[in-house]
């Protein structure tokens, strides 16, 4: 039996279900994207554009007739692409222009990365009919799709010890399909063997069915479903988030349909730990169905329909653990895509303003090490300042991943020193600065970060205005930097804060949300005032009255 959702059940008969593939998508739900994603995703499916312009229930008739482009399509133009990276500063030696420098960073950190894997794809298990198998990767096989191949699972229901970064789940010829197998290729791509970097370890078994395995009735389980399998580097926030900002990635790499967006899909993590994490909220960013691992098939052959191999986050060269990022360059439109993505589908609020003060959040760690041991004074020295909210957080089990989020995304200057919760900088606001009040002299993680995201910097430059707790001990032996606590000199403190601060107030984004949303204040009151106005001089009826200020507030709500 075909089946996606009770996948317990074993059969000795397969019903293959064929369903047409028709030229429209008429289901606008499933698009979900951001607002200003909307003209990007129409102009890249002229099909799902043309449906729109013709139904008269479709939302988004005021997203069509435009030339934006993600920025990876053959015939984007830069002045129509997401987003366009800017270079102010020196290339330091890396290019000899500066169009080779815009260049470079986008290839690197930006669409042009998506671009590029999108260009390197290769067949290497080409089909003949509809019914066949395919495999097709980029180079080293960083990232690959395949139709109707098969996964022999049944060697795991021996296996005792747990699973996790290990290159010998499959053996020879435990994955394939019916299709043409192109072997050299195979093994030319099947070079960058490590857990974390290729689907090498796992694709150089692929091997040549000797029948189509669906149609043959060869498989105990068919998954119809989209299904990506990732291989997770979930240490901690920032390593995390690799694997997510790599899936996002991936889903530009792999568009090639309508529901290329869409959360009706699967994922499965490679590994038979039952996946748990602080973060896992950000995986309803992806898909709406319970996540899989390899317990789930343990002792089965499953036949996928459509699967996809994405991006992973020790690439050589990739992104972002390992991105080589030239210098002068900043505002990658893709981490800024990503950002938009994740808070999007998972409903985080961006706040109205009810005045220009500035949101100032700091970071407190509740770890044993890199802690600010006099952040209760520094937060009492902001909050002195009237043009300063001030909030101190604890981004802790005891708060819902949500809900960070939702702080960071209304905040205007994150503070926090060096650690894997700066990354939450990828949720700031485009006119924010974070400030890595310490880096622990490791100077360009967070830098690099902020750069590719496109928010200003700071960090802290004289360090004799710091007290450092102790000279720190690595666990493997060693003074270290990021094994100590440290103290903050007040005044110092407080003048970068003031640089960051004058950098948003100044900030053109920054200023058109407050001018909005005071202007749309202004309104409201001066409507209000009218409301009033009418009702003291008006005979009109009570039932009269309470339907117009209804109407008014459901106006109001819309806005």
């Amino acid at each position: 039996m075909m089946i996606d959702h009770a996948l317990s059940i074993k059969c000795s008969v397969t019903i293959v279900i064929v369903f047409a593939v028709t030229s429209t998508y008429s289901n606008y739900t499933d698009i979900d994207l951001p607002s200003d994603h909307i003209k990007y995703y129409f102009n890249y499916f002229p099909t799902v554009a043309q449906e729109c312009r013709n139904n008269t229930v479709c939302p988004y008739k005021d997203s069509l007739d435009t030339k934006a482009c993600w920025g990876y399509e053959p015939n984007c133009k830069a002045e129509n692409s997401f987003s366009v990276p800017q270079c102010p500063g020196d290339h330091r030696g890396w290019v000899t222009t500066k169009k080779a420098q815009v260049e470079t960073f986008y290839a690197q950190g930006d669409f042009g990365y998506v671009r590029d894997q999108r260009k390197e794809m290769s067949i290497f298990c080409e089909p003949l009919f509809v019914d066949d198998s395919s495999l097709e990767c980029s180079e080293h096989m960083r990232f690959c799709r395949a139709r109707n191949i098969m996964i022999n699972f049944t060697d795991l229901i021996r296996r005792k010890e747990p699973i996790r970064y290990k290159m010998d789940v499959l053996k020879e010829g435990q994955i394939g399909g019916y299709c043409t197998l192109n072997e050299k290729r195979l093994e030319e791509n099947a070079d960058h063997i490590s857990p974390l970097q290729s689907w090498g370890p796992e694709l150089r078994n692929f091997r040549k069915l000797s029948r189509p395995p669906i149609v043959n009735h060869d498989c105990d389980i068919v998954i119809e479903k989209p299904t990506f399998v990732m291989k997770i580097d979930a240490i901690n926030m920032y390593h995390h988030f690799c694997d997510f900002f790599n899936l996002y990635a991936s889903l530009h790499v792999n568009l090639s349909h309508p529901a290329g967006f869409s959360t009706d899909n699967h994922i499965m993590i490679w590994e038979s730990y039952s996946y748990r994490s602080a973060f896992q909220d950000a995986f309803e960013a992806f898909t709406r169905n319970p996540l899989w691992d390899l317990k789930t098939f343990r002792g089965e052959t499953v036949c996928f329909k459509n699967l996809v191999f994405p991006l992973l986050p020790r690439m050589i060269f990739g992104l972002y653990y390992n991105t080589p990022l030239i210098y002068g360059c900043e505002n990658s439109g893709l981490f800024k895509a990503f950002g938009e993505h994740v808070l999007h589908r998972l409903r985080i609020p961006l706040h109205e303003r009810k005045n220009q003060r500035i949101r100032v959040t700091l970071l407190s760690r509740d770890t044993q090490y890199r802690r600010i041991l006099n952040e209760d004074e520094l937060v009492r020295a902001l909050k002195e300042n009237p043009l300063y909210k001030v909030k101190k957080v604890v981004y802790n089990k005891k708060v819902s991943f949500k809900k960070q989020l939702e702080i960071t995304r209304n905040s205007d200057i994150f503070i926090g020193i060096h650690g894997a919760g700066l990354t939450h900088l990828m949720f700031l606001p485009d006119w924010a600065a974070v400030f890595e009040i310490y880096n622990c002299e490791d100077p360009g993680c967070y830098k690099d970060l902020a750069r590719l995201r496109g928010v200003k910097y700071f960090t802290w430059e004289n360090n004799s205005k710091l007290v450092q707790q102790d000279p720190g001990t690595h666990p493997d032996g060693g003074a270290h930097a990021k094994f100590t606590n440290y103290s903050f000199d007040v005044e110092e403190f407080l003048r970068i804060v003031s640089q960051a601060t004058d950098y948003v107030k100044n900030h053109d984004s920054f200023k058109n949300f407050v001018a909005k949303k005071i202007q749309h204040k202004g309104t409201e009151m001066k409507n209000q005032t009218n409301v009033m106005s009418d009702v003291k001089e008006s005979a009109t009826s009570k039932s009269k009255e309470v339907t117009e200020l209804k109407s008014d507030t459901r106006s109001k709500d819309e806005l």
